[in-house]
C-alpha cells in the first residue's frame, strides 16, 4: 500500500509554486489567453479549483460526487468548460481565495483518509496517493499553460516523477479511450529526470520501450506538446503507436497541440 504523504507533499509544493506565479497578477493579466482554446488565465485556475472541489467530494461525500457525475454525463462534451467558465467570472481575488481554500481542504482530506480507501472518480476508483498524483499532474500541466501565456519558463523539478508514473500506468487507458485494444506485452520506460537521475518502469527485457527526457514524456502524456517536437524515441511498433495516443488524464483525448516545427 503506497504511502500518500510524499506525493501530497509534492502536490502542495507544486500548487504553492503556481500560486506564487499568479498571486500578484493584474486584473488585465488574468484575462490573457492561454494555449487552451477559449481559456484565459482565470479559466485555468478556475478549472483547478473546480476539479479540487470534485476531488474533495469524492473523498468526503461519495453520494454528492455521484450526483456530480450524473450531471456530467448529461453534457460530457461541455461540463469541464462550464465549470471553468463559471469560476472565471469571479473577481481574481475571490477566485484565488476559492482555489486556495479548496486545495487546502482537499489536502487535509487526503492526509486523514483511512489507509487503503479507494474513492470514486470519473475514471476508475483511486487511492489517496493516486488522487494526489492526478491533482499534481493537472496542477503542473495547467501551470504550464499559465506560464506560456505569461512568457515565463518554469524549470522542471523531480516532482515530475509522479507524472511519469501516472503516464506509464495509464497506457492501457490511452488505447481504450481511442477505441484500440491495449497490447498484451509490457513496455519499458527509461527517462532522464530533471536532476539527471534515470527513471525506469517496466521489465528490463521488454522489447517495446520508450526513452528520452522525463520532461518530454510528461509534456506528451498531458498533451502539452506534439510528439514531433519532443526528444522521445520508441523501439517497437506498439511503443511507437503509444506515443501517438498517450494521455495521463481522464476523459476524451481532445485534439492536442499542433507541432510547432521547433523539434527537440
Amino acid at each position: 500500500m503506497a504511502d500518500p504523504t510524499p506525493v501530497i507533499d509534492d502536490l502542495r509544493a507544486e500548487s504553492d509554486e503556481l500560486d506564487r506565479l499568479v498571486a500578484e497578477l493584474s486584473p488585465e493579466q488574468w484575462t490573457l489567453r492561454t494555449p487552451a482554446p477559449g481559456w484565459t488565465l482565470a479559466h485555468q485556475i478556475a478549472h483547478l479549483a473546480w476539479t479540487d472541489r470534485s476531488a474533495l467530494l469524492a473523498v468526503t461525500d461519495a453520494d454528492a460526487f455521484h450526483t456530480l457525475v450524473e450531471k456530467a454525463l448529461t453534457a460530457p462534451g461541455s461540463f469541464v468548460d462550464e465549470g471553468a467558465h463559471e469560476g472565471a467570472r469571479l473577481p481574481p481575488a475571490e477566485l484565488l481565495s476559492t482555489w486556495r481554500t479548496g486545495r487546502a481542504a482537499l489536502e487535509q482530506a487526503l492526509r486523514t483518509a483511512p489507509a487503503g480507501t479507494r474513492f470514486p472518480w470519473y475514471g476508475p476508483p483511486m487511492s489517496a496517493a493516486s488522487m494526489a498524483t492526478a491533482r499534481l499532474m493537472e496542477t503542473w500541466a495547467h501551470g504550464l499553460d499559465i506560464a506560456d501565456a505569461l512568457g515565463v519558463v518554469r524549470p522542471p523539478t523531480d516532482r515530475l516523477g509522479h507524472v511519469v508514473r501516472l503516464g506509464f500506468r495509464t497506457r492501457d487507458f490511452a488505447y481504450t479511450v481511442h477505441g484500440l485494444t491495449p497490447p498484451g506485452e509490457e513496455f519499458r520506460l527509461e527517462l532522464t529526470a530533471p536532476s539527471g537521475e534515470l527513471w525506469v518502469h517496466g521489465p528490463a527485457e521488454a522489447t517495446q520501450r520508450v526513452t528520452g527526457p522525463a520532461l518530454d514524456f510528461c509534456l506528451l502524456v498531458t498533451r502539452r506538446a506534439h510528439r514531433a517536437d519532443l526528444a522521445l524515441t520508441a523501439l517497437g511498433p506498439d511503443a511507437d503507436r503509444w506515443l501517438d495516443i498517450a494521455q495521463a488524464f481522464a476523459g476524451p483525448p481532445g485534439a492536442g497541440r499542433a507541432p510547432n516545427g521547433a523539434g527537440r
